[in-house]
């Protein structure tokens, strides 16, 4: 009778931690990077300037279709300028990609990683997170909506945190209409 009990207590007690370690991990589903679209728009007194930049590898987590976290490498070699053409598109894309901007040579990927995902209603969450631009990180909140396959979000980013200073009126006097914004912003549309 004793070992009988023994045995079926065994049996539970496997059941059990079988059962909880296979709920604890959650559905890691990666981004489709060709499908999904990151536009970013920077602003200067005299107007703005708007591009694409792609995503170079990503994924979201999910506990019974809840997201519960994720994280993103950007491919900071892929800035393009989307509202310019010939001759200026390609010096914008220069400069951007120069030591004034982003420095791509030294600091080639930039990435994103969820520390706490809060749902606000069905399919939003307020998502906070660490991004790091030029091997700086600094904190970051953003809501972001999912709907079925598909996430999208808007940040925006003050650049001079992470030591993208050329233009800034922080840091520079006199500027007049050579100024630019020190605030800038994503748009992200993710498949998955």
């Amino acid at each position: 009778m004793k070992k009988s009990i023994k045995n079926v207590a065994t049996l539970i007690m496997v059941s059990f931690m079988t059962f909880s370690f296979s709920t604890i991990e959650s559905d890691k589903k990666d981004i489709k990077v060709d499908n999904s679209k990151v536009v970013w728009k920077g602003y200067k007194v005299t107007g703005s300037h708007e591009g694409t930049i792609s995503i170079k590898t990503g994924h979201l987590n999910f506990d019974n279709d809840i997201l519960t976290g994720g994280s993103f490498e950007i491919d900071m070699s892929t800035i393009t300028v989307t509202d310019l053409e010939g001759e200026y598109k390609g010096k914008l894309e220069g400069h951007l990609k120069s030591d004034d901007f982003f420095g791509v040579t030294k600091y080639s990927t930039a990435s994103l990683v969820f520390t706490k995902v809060k749902s606000t209603g069905k399919n939003s969450y307020k998502v906070t997170g660490n991004i790091t631009i030029k091997e700086k990180t600094e904190p970051i909140s953003f809501d972001l909506s999912v709907y079925g396959n598909k996430a999208n979000t808007s940040l925006k980013i003050d650049r001079t945190k992470f030591d993208v200073r050329y233009g800034s009126t922080s840091f520079f006097d006199n500027l007049k209409d050579k100024a630019i914004y020190d605030e800038f912003d994503l748009v992200v549309d993710l498949e998955f």
